[in-house]
C-alpha cells in the first residue's frame, strides 16, 4: 500500500481520487492521506460469475426479517457509529468530507434497525459505474452483513460494473471477496468510470 498526504481537500477531490485509484484515510492529527492497495479487494458483480456469497446462518437471518434495512436514512449516524473504535482512520475531517458527498448524492449509507434503533450498516460512495465501499459496524451479530446483502442488490439492480472493497478483511473473506492486481483493478476502474449509473433502491 502506498500513500500520498495532502490537507486542503474538497468532497470533489475525493471523487477524483476514487476515480484514479486512490481512497483518503484520516489520523488522529486531522491530517488526510492517499492510499492505494495492491492487491485490491472487491466483490465481483460480474454477471455470470460468482460474486457475493451469503451463508447459511446469514440466509436465516435475513429470512427471518430480524432486521429492517434502510438506506440513506441515517449516514452521519452510520459513519459516526464506524468511527466509534480504539483505532480509526475515520477523523472528524473524514466525516465531514464524505457527510457532504452524502449531500451531494454520492456517499450512501446502508442500514439495518431494529425495534427502531439503528444496530448496524455500511457507507461508501457511488460514483458512475463504481460503489466505493468505505467502512461498517455492527452492534448485534448478522447487522452489517445484512446491510452488505442488501448493497449488493442494489448494485446488481443498477447494473453496477465495480464494488470496491480496497482491503479484504475476515468478514468480507466469507462474504466471497478476491483479490485482483492494480493493473486488473484499473481496468475494471476504467470500465466502471466509462458508464452512468444511479443508485436507486
Amino acid at each position: 500500500m502506498t500513500d500520498s498526504q495532502n490537507n486542503n481537500l474538497e468532497p470533489l477531490d475525493v471523487l477524483a481520487g476514487y476515480a484514479s485509484g486512490i481512497f483518503p484515510m484520516g489520523d488522529g492529527q486531522g491530517i488526510i492521506k492517499w492510499y492505494e492497495a495492491n492487491p485490491r479487494g472487491i466483490i465481483s458483480i460480474e454477471k455470470g460469475i460468482k460474486g457475493l456469497h451469503v451463508p447459511r446462518s446469514l440466509k436465516q437471518v435475513i429470512n427471518k426479517n430480524i432486521f429492517k434495512i434502510k438506506i440513506d436514512s441515517a449516514f452521519e449516524n452510520v459513519i459516526r457509529n464506524c468511527a466509534d473504535r480504539e483505532s480509526t482512520w475515520i477523523n472528524d475531517v473524514i466525516v465531514s468530507l464524505y457527510t457532504e458527498l452524502h449531500k451531494l448524492g454520492y456517499a450512501h449509507s446502508v442500514e439495518a434497525w431494529k425495534s427502531g434503533k439503528l444496530v448496524g450498516g455500511l457507507y461508501g460512495v457511488a460514483l458512475k459505474g463504481a460503489f466505493f465501499g468505505e467502512s461498517m459496524f455492527h452492534n448485534e451479530s448478522g447487522a452489517s452483513k445484512s446491510a452488505v446483502v442488501k448493497l449488493y442488490e442494489v448494485l446488481l439492480k443498477n447494473d453496477y460494473k465495480l464494488f470496491d472493497i480496497q482491503m479484504i478483511t475476515p468478514v468480507f473473506e466469507i462474504l466471497g471477496a478476491v483479490q485482483i492486481s492494480k493493473n486488473e483493478y484499473l481496468k475494471r476502474l476504467e470500465t466502471a468510470m466509462s458508464v452512468e449509473r444511479n443508485f436507486i433502491f
